[in-house]
């Protein structure tokens, strides 16, 4: 992490993380390309970018925050401190990943994915490389925006501030990089105040640039342009003119005139969405007239401009000239001119409709534009087109919306809203994260047909690490009955097999993302979305989220999918199976065993089911034994681990077995600490598995003890995968504190196997005067003799024996229908351990 240190007076220039004067920023800027290169070397992952960004605007927003201070002394002279909480509000999670969706497709583009999960075809969004961006003076916000607009981007980024500029940029910048403990956001952050007149500096700033992103007008543009080189793109954020149209009805309209004084009078027209010009959908010069001697008198109504807004004299020269110029052309019958005694505003009738620039400071234009000369009459300013502010009727809009989007303009909004813009919105007519990035591809052949990404063979996904309190489910429960509205677009509730359901909210982005993650990770275990033909037959309704979810991911990876649901008629579902010739089955393994077995011989006949994928529950050895065996699956294989809370968290490769699980990297952090202490367990250890998940929408799910136990996988998997590995050892609620004893359902369920069976185990723990009592519950159906096990259990556990001879616990073993096991309503999960001692 870089650390914000003090600095000399001289020191103007930020450096990768150090202020320096100017004899080092030349000397380092001669040395440019190098230091480009070896900061494209260490990858800046887009979590810890966003990380960053977030904690930074939290600051920005919180006004005892020491960040905050020490940014205030370096604000222009006259600015409001409340372009702090401004900044803040646009570098929040919610609104960069809101950007990044819109404009890269996705919260992590740099990574290449497979676009279409049928070809083994990777895209990603890569840098440019190295962005030179020259900012305006005297706009605070857009020089450090600009920046981060770059890091999105994954880029380099030298920007050049004007040398009559403040600190600011350089100082909320290295704030910025102070909290990326990797380094990588300083490594690609230089910030340089000079003037333009060092040509020089500029020319080695703009020489090993792959784009040039310039802020300014005409003049500023062609300054930079005569030093970008060939093949470097030349990104113009210029000035740009918006206008008012006005069909008859809303020009009658008093609060449209209130509206459209609004628009101007917001920033004083000095922004690029100000309405400079209103245009009549007439014709008519006296209705032109009448109308502009109407909006004068709102004008004229409306309060004073802030004494910090006026305008210089430069701006008053040109107010007056273009006044006295309009006011001459009234005798020629061209225009008629309304305007404050004292200067302070002036509306400008014209009856020749071209557009024609205005000198701000409301001062605005009035000309008749009837619509069929629409397109004619502003094409020729096309390049300098922004916002067209409409009104009229829905018809209206829509016809006139697609003409001035026609004639060039790149923003429609309603009157009064000319400024208002939304997350994400494109900025002149393109979006910033693409013209800053390349979209790049990689073709493979079929050894890559289980590689999701391929980043995974390259180099492990590195997040922010994991921070704050452990979170049992009462805690989650909690945050999540705190989540806001606009976060809480989808609704699922668990299965409730180990205890009360928990409802679990998600908005749609994150659920877009986890599917993405779990549908790669299908692909990873063996899944072909072109051949394979699925029945997706886990349980459906009461808000569980099972069905539903890889309904979504069926549905990401173009597989064919018959959404069949599991349901109590085993009979009509086999034929549907082979109605429509399923071959691969996804679903609870309780759900699939009953299935098959209740419909064995059809099944069986049948012969085309290849492909089993489980989730919720697991396989033993021996029921994927008896799969194999007796009903020729080829595959039995998790399709995902994860919760109803946190989403997809691991998934098996096809070099994967038993409870062997990768996590998804690119989603969370796990620890593994012991289960009496909150430290990590010794390498190679059980404890319990914690999960910190960093790409939920208004939800803090750190440092998630979800309640399963496992054990990390060293080495890296044959399969070639850097995510690392883990090994599911059961949940906590399996190990039963029983008659001073801690008993482990696992340890049964593996007794029992060695003595040939292969079905499903129960336990069921009941309290007594004397003792407590413990019946096993198996399957009837290809059991042993309850004598038997009961004998395998004694022989083979030595606790379980002790606490029987102490007299502490009576064991019981019963032989019964499959059905009739206690399992969970909305799932239909087997309920390993039914506690009934209260």
């Amino acid at each position: 992490m870089t650390t914000v240190q003090p600095h000399a007076a001289a020191e103007h220039h930020y450096w990768q993380g150090a202020f320096i004067g100017d004899e080092e920023a030349g000397r380092r800027l001669a040395a440019l390309p190098e230091a480009v290169e070896s900061a494209l070397g260490t990858p800046l992952e887009t979590e810890t970018l966003l990380a960053a960004c977030d904690a930074l605007a939290s600051a920005l927003c919180d006004p005892g925050h020491p960040v905050r201070a020490r940014l205030l002394p370096h604000l222009p002279e006259g600015e409001d401190p409340a372009v702090l909480a401004e900044l803040g509000g646009m570098l929040g999670r919610r609104e960069l990943t809101r950007k990044l969706r819109r404009e890269l497709g996705g919260t992590a583009p740099q990574r290449l994915n497979r676009p279409d999960a049928r070809e083994t075809v990777y895209e990603a969004w890569a840098p440019v490389g190295l962005i030179a961006h020259v900012a305006p003076g005297n706009a605070a916000t857009v020089a450090p925006l600009s920046v981060v607009e770059g890091l999105l981007a994954g880029n380099v980024n030298v920007l050049k501030t004007s040398s009559g500029d403040t600190l600011f940029t350089q100082h909320l910048l290295a704030e910025l990089a102070a909290l990326d403990a990797t380094g990588a956001i300083a490594a690609r952050v230089v910030v340089l105040r000079f003037p333009s007149s060092r040509q020089e500096w500029l020319r080695l700033m703009c020489a090993p640039a792959d784009a040039v992103a310039v802020w300014g007008g005409e003049g500023a543009v062609e300054g930079v342009a005569a030093h970008v080189p060939p093949g470097c793109r030349l990104v113009e954020w210029g000035h740009r003119i918006s206008f008012a149209y006005l069909t008859r009805d809303a020009w009658d309209d008093a609060a449209t005139l209130d509206a459209l004084v609004d628009d101007v009078c917001l920033y004083e027209q000095q922004a690029c969405a100000s309405p400079q010009v209103v245009y009549l959908d007439t014709e008519s010069d006296a209705e032109v007239f009448a109308f502009a001697e109407r909006f004068a008198g709102v004008l004229a109504a409306r309060g004073p401009a802030p004494a910090d807004r006026g305008p210089d004299l430069a701006e008053e020269a040109e107010l007056t000239t273009t006044e006295l110029i309009a006011r001459l052309e009234e005798h020629l019958g061209l225009t008629r001119v309304f305007a404050a005694d004292d200067g302070s505003w002036r509306v400008m009738a014209d009856t020749r409709p071209a557009l024609t620039a205005s000198p701000l400071h409301r001062s605005v234009w009035v000309k008749p534009l009837p619509r069929k000369r629409l397109i004619g009459t502003l094409r020729p300013m096309r390049r300098y087109l922004q916002t067209a502010g409409l009104a009229g009727s829905r018809t209206d809009i829509s016809e006139l919306s697609r003409l001035a989007l026609a004639a060039g303009v790149t923003r429609v909004t309603p009157v009064g809203t000319m400024h208002t813009s939304y997350s994400g919105e494109p900025h002149d007519g393109v979006y910033a994260l693409q013209r800053y990035s390349r979209r790049v591809a990689v073709r493979a052949d079929e050894r890559f047909a289980t590689t999701a990404c391929l980043d995974d063979l390259a180099r492990p996904a590195v997040l922010p690490p994991p921070t704050g309190p452990l979170l049992g489910k009462e805690e989650v429960q909690e945050r999540a009955g705190q989540v806001a509205r606009a976060d809480a677009e989808l609704y699922f509730r668990s299965g409730g097999t180990t205890g009360a359901p928990a409802l679990s909210l998600f908005s749609y982005d994150d659920y877009d993302t986890q599917m993405h993650a779990a549908a790669r990770g299908l692909l990873a275990a063996g899944y072909d979305p072109l051949r394979d033909r699925t029945a997706n037959l886990f349980y459906c309704g009461g808000m569980y989220g099972s069905f539903i979810s890889f309904f979504s991911i069926l549905e990401r990876l173009g597989g064919v999918q018959l959404p069949l649901a599991a349901g109590p008629d085993h009979r009509a579902t086999a034929e549907a199976l082979i109605a429509h010739e399923a071959d691969t089955l996804f679903g609870m393994p309780s759900y699939l065993w009953q299935l098959l077995h209740d419909q064995a011989d059809t099944l069986r006949a049948y012969g085309g089911i290849r492909k089993i994928f489980y989730g919720g529950e697991h396989f033993t050895d021996e029921q994927r034994r008896t799969l194999k065996e007796t009903f020729g699956v080829e595959v039995v294989r998790s399709l995902t681990y994860g919760s109803t809370d946190l989403g997809p968290l691991g998934y098996q490769c096809t070099e994967s077995s038993g409870g062997v699980h990768h996590l998804h990297a690119d989603l969370h952090t796990m620890e593994i600490l012991e289960l009496d202490s909150d430290r990590p367990v010794p390498a190679g250890e059980t404890g319990r598995l914690v999960f910190s998940t960093h790409a939920r929408r208004g939800q803090d799910l750190g440092r998630y003890v979800i309640g399963d136990l496992g054990r990390a996988v060293p080495g890296r998997c044959a399969c070639g995968s850097h995510a690392p590995r883990f090994e599911l050892r059961g949940r906590l609620g399996d190990v039963m504190r029983v008659a001073t004893y801690f008993l482990n359902h696992r340890r049964f369920v593996a007794l029992a196997e060695e003595s040939g069976y292969r079905g499903e185990l129960q336990i069921v723990l009941v309290g007594q005067d004397a003792r407590e009592r413990l019946t096993v519950r198996v399957e009837r159906s290809g059991a042993p003799a309850p004598e038997r096990l009961r004998e395998v259990f004694l022989g083979g556990y030595p606790e379980l024996r002790a606490a029987v001879e102490e007299r502490l616990l009576d064991l019981a073993v019963e032989s019964v229908d499959g059905p009739s096991l206690d399992r969970s309503p909305t799932s239909g999960k087997l309920r390993c351990v039914v506690d009934m001692r209260g």
